[in-house]
């Protein structure tokens, strides 16, 4: 799942390298986003999609998400892992809530408003804001029980509270991968690709246990 003002397109580089490597990959586009452009984002809308997508495996899948998709992808999991082998997800390691929250939400509210009749986007921004507003992604993180990795860009101003996620679910696997921004799988996408592709070694190997990262240290 893709991060906001983007859409399905953004993995083209980790679906290309799941396919070589013989894994099946589906990106999906949320509501507002892609091809449902003419949508408006929800969080049960986005939860929706990736139920339908998760249902469409054959097998368990890893969960992968960015942003506002990795906020998203640790919602469902929290209330659908017997569906899931795992979740990695990036560039969500914060909570979305406070005055900073208050104050981004009246800027997109007029930024909206000024782009609407050139039919600008930012109101998905709104949209996102609005339906992550007093939702707790750490409540989510510490009910889930299968397998987490969090994957970020050392520039990226969302893992600043990447620390108080790992303690929040002790076993959480972390990556930080030098000179990536927020899009890290972009940034840097041999580096992504690498965890995701040991995260998915990993679960095929059940007696491992997450209990330390088993990829580059975090800085």
């Amino acid at each position: 799942m893709h991060g906001t003002r983007t859409s399905a397109d953004i993995w083209s580089a980790q679906v290309v390298a799941m396919g070589l490597s013989g894994h099946d990959c589906v990106a999906v586009d949320l509501p507002g986003h892609g091809t449902r452009a003419s949508e408006r984002f929800t969080l049960a809308g986005a939860l929706e999609t990736i139920d339908r997508a998760v249902d469409g495996c054959t097998s368990p899948p890893l969960l992968v998400g960015l942003s506002l998709g990795g906020y998203s992808a640790l919602a469902y999991a929290a209330d659908h892992q017997a569906k899931l082998a795992g979740v990695l997800v990036s560039g969500c390691s914060t909570e979305i809530r406070g005055k900073p929250l208050t104050a981004y939400r009246r800027v997109s509210h007029q930024i909206a408003r000024l782009l609407r009749p050139s039919g600008g986007t930012w109101h998905v921004v709104t949209d996102m804001l609005a339906a992550l507003s007093g939702h707790s992604v750490l409540g989510d993180l510490r009910r889930i029980l299968v397998p987490v990795w969090l994957v970020n860009g050392r520039l990226d101003p969302l893992r600043f509270e990447e620390r108080r996620f790992l303690a929040a679910r002790p076993g959480t696997f972390l990556t930080v991968v030098p000179g990536a921004g927020h899009d890290v799988n972009t940034h840097a996408p041999i580096a992504f690709n690498r965890v995701l592709l040991d995260a998915l070694q990993h679960l095929g190997a059940p007696h491992l246990r997450p209990a330390r990262s088993a990829a580059s240290p975090a800085a």
